[in-house]
């Protein structure tokens, strides 16, 4: 076993691994329209296997949860199929699982996420749950540390969903997502409201998805490819492992 994934492992497996797990590391996703070349389950599969490749960085000091498959989504109701959480719901899940996994005698966190529309959620879930449950809780998003790759290998000025990066890391983690015979170019709608509602802008505000994108994604995912995949993949779980490391206190030569 190179990795604790408590989705396949029997009670007494896991009594046996918490003699050295020091962190769960759960990971978070969406189920959510991502135009017309990528399955609506992409957040939540990339976030599971970026976790389990997070948790082999991390043996045996890791140990991974089942994925939490929805998340916050609204911006994308008016693509069907889209499945949205409210943020309280997001929270409340995830107060319970780190309440269990307590009771088990783990005491530290990391929320792995892959979907944007979480992330504000997530910052007041580590705060409201460190607070509640007098644990330690951390939240990242799963690639976001991979600057130098995105900056030499995406090029697009507006990127982020369905586009060349994400692309890239499905076929790198989970080509099944991928319908490569019909990749397109976001259709981005140059007029209206959401460019001034955008982050990085002085003011910030709620828009649906189509308001920006015709045909639900950004960027170019014609451009995506496996070999720059693996590139950001691998630069980000790199980051992460070593900055776990140093919160966790390991030895980081024995996670290599």
């Amino acid at each position: 076993m190179n990795c604790y994934d408590l989705t396949k492992m029997t009670w007494k497996e896991v009594e046996e691994s918490l003699q050295t797990v020091e962190l769960a590391i759960i990971p978070v996703g969406a189920h959510e329209q991502h135009g017309p070349h990528m399955a609506e389950s992409c957040d939540a599969v990339l976030a599971e296997k970026m976790a389990i490749k997070l948790g082999e960085k991390l043996f045996p000091y890791a140990i991974v949860t089942p994925v939490v498959n929805m998340g916050v989504s609204e911006h994308h109701m008016h693509f069907p199929g889209t499945i949205a959480l409210q943020p309280a719901t997001l929270i409340a899940v995830l107060k319970d699982m780190v309440s269990s996994l307590k009771q088990h005698g783990i005491k530290k966190f990391l929320f792995l996420n892959s979907h944007g529309g979480n992330q504000s959620t997530l910052n007041l879930a580590a705060m409201m749950i460190t607070k509640e449950l007098d644990v330690e809780v951390y939240y990242a998003k799963t690639t976001a540390s991979a600057k130098e790759s995105i900056g030499k290998y995406i090029k697009s000025s507006l990127f982020g969903h369905s586009c060349e990066r994400e692309v890239s890391e499905a076929l790198y983690l989970a080509p099944e997502l991928v319908r490569t015979g019909l990749l397109e170019k976001g259709d981005i709608r140059e007029d209206g409201r959401w460019k001034q509602l955008r982050p990085g802008k002085a003011v910030q505000g709620f828009y649906f998805y189509e308001e920006m994108t015709q045909n639900g994604c950004i960027g170019d995912g014609r451009q995506g490819t496996r070999e720059i995949g693996e590139q950001i993949v691998e630069e980000a779980l790199t980051n992460l492992t070593e900055e776990l490391s140093v919160l966790l206190d390991l030895k980081t030569e024995l996670l290599y």
